[in-house]
């Protein structure tokens, strides 16, 4: 077998660590850092260059922030459902990493994909379960096999990598940080512990007291439910979401504080910042809201949700999530038109609504006008109610009986 280690890299903690740890176990690394947004030019050189300081064989750099774009946030955003109502699924880049790894290890002949996922978290499963659905190659997870060694693997790593050399950044020791183009988590710290996040925890977002004064609008476009126009200019996917994050993030929107029920069973804590998902879940959903059916209105939220628990869930290559976003898709086909999100203070709201497709009827307005008489209404309310209204007389009846 090969002795070539493809690693998903991304230079924090745990994968600066996998690099050396890797060596010892006579592996030949291969580091990816696959950028999905999110990361400067500076950064990304930074990457490479500690990448090759602790031992890396080579290191390869592979843009996929169109690819991110295309595979979750298209459909996400099409379905409109948070996991657990709260949460955007910012986790999702680790499909398109694992899917890129793989695809890079066959290609050099690698024998393993490696990864720097705890035992304790969400990614381990995603990671796993994606590779196993796309490779027979083994998986070596080194940050998981120390857990069993030591009581604290990050101070264990840190101090690993302090003897060959390699200081760990102070707030690298404190928080777990990911950012992509979806946006920013964080965790650790006063997070885990249920305590109040500190300013170190702001990366996207303007804190409450450094809000800018009055209100902003932005225009975003739809086609068939994908956005692909900011303030009239058609942009690329990445590109599109990219600038909202900073145009939103300066006012403080899409900040969160989530705890959720993980994969594993624990709770998890994390403190979020998705500016940019934030205006485009809000501008789709009053769209949507206008131009699909009350029963499409009303069912199509199911599917979704179940959409979300199994990407969130690491089952992204699950064929009940491909039915269900052939679902959701087939749905979209009169979602075009474009929405003004204005906001100020934190909040993001969906203030006007132009579309060909909006359902209207010619001769009534909602609370305004109709072209039906007092007569209709009343008998609409009478056979409409009447199965309740029997039910609460008959009600009434037995209780009458019984005093």
């Amino acid at each position: 077998m090969s002795k070539t280690a493809v690693l998903a890299f991304s230079g924090g903690l745990d994968t600066s660590f996998c690099v050396p740890y890797l060596k010892d176990q006579g592996w030949d690394v291969v580091t990816l850092f696959v950028d999905t947004g999110g990361v400067s030019a500076e950064h990304r050189a930074q990457i490479e260059q500690r990448a090759l300081s602790l031992g890396a064989k080579e290191h390869i750099t592979q843009d996929a922030g169109d690819e991110l774009w295309e595979s979750f946030v298209t459909p996400f955003v099409m379905g409109g459902a948070k996991y657990q109502d709260q949460y955007p699924l910012l986790c999702s880049d680790r499909y398109v990493i694992a899917a890129r790894a793989v695809k890079l290890a066959e290609s050099i002949g690698a024998g393993a994909i490696a990864h720097g996922c705890t035992a304790m978290g969400n990614d381990q499963v995603r990671f796993d379960q994606s590779i196993g659905c796309l490779t027979d190659l083994p998986i070596v997870a080194p940050v998981r096999e120390i857990q069993g060694l030591c009581d604290e693997p990050r101070v264990y790593e840190m101090e690993a990598l302090r003897m060959l050399g390699f200081e760990t950044p102070e707030d690298v020791k404190r928080y777990t940080m990911n950012e992509n183009l979806l946006g920013v988590t964080v965790s650790g710290s006063e997070i885990d512990g249920f305590g109040a996040p500190s300013d170190e925890t702001y990366r996207l977002t303007a804190p409450a007291d450094k809000l800018p004064g009055g209100a902003m609008r932005v225009r975003i476009g739809f086609e068939r439910g994908e956005a692909v126009s900011l303030d009239g200019r058609v942009l690329a996917g990445a590109a599109l979401l990219g600038e909202l994050n900073a145009l939103l993030g300066a006012y403080g929107v899409g900040r969160g504080i989530y705890t959720g029920d993980t994969v594993i069973g624990l709770k998890g804590r994390i403190v979020f910042e998705a500016p940019g998902l934030e205006a485009l879940l809000t501008g789709h959903r009053a769209l949507e809201e206008c131009v699909l059916s009350r029963e499409q209105n009303r069912f199509k939220p199911i599917a979704a949700r179940k959409w979300t628990e199994l990407v969130y869930s690491g089952l992204f290559y699950e064929p009940l999530r491909e039915d269900l976003e052939v679902f959701i898709r087939s749905t979209q086909g009169r979602v075009t038109g474009e929405v003004v999100i204005e906001t100020r203070g934190g909040r993001c709201d969906a203030v006007a609504i132009d579309s060909e497709n909006i359902l209207r009827c010619d001769g009534a307005v909602y609370a305004q006008s109709a072209d039906w008489t007092s007569a209709d209404a009343t008998g609409f309310i009478k056979i409409g109610g009447l199965a309740s209204a029997m039910a609460a007389h008959g009600a009434r009846g037995a209780a009458c009986s019984d005093a």
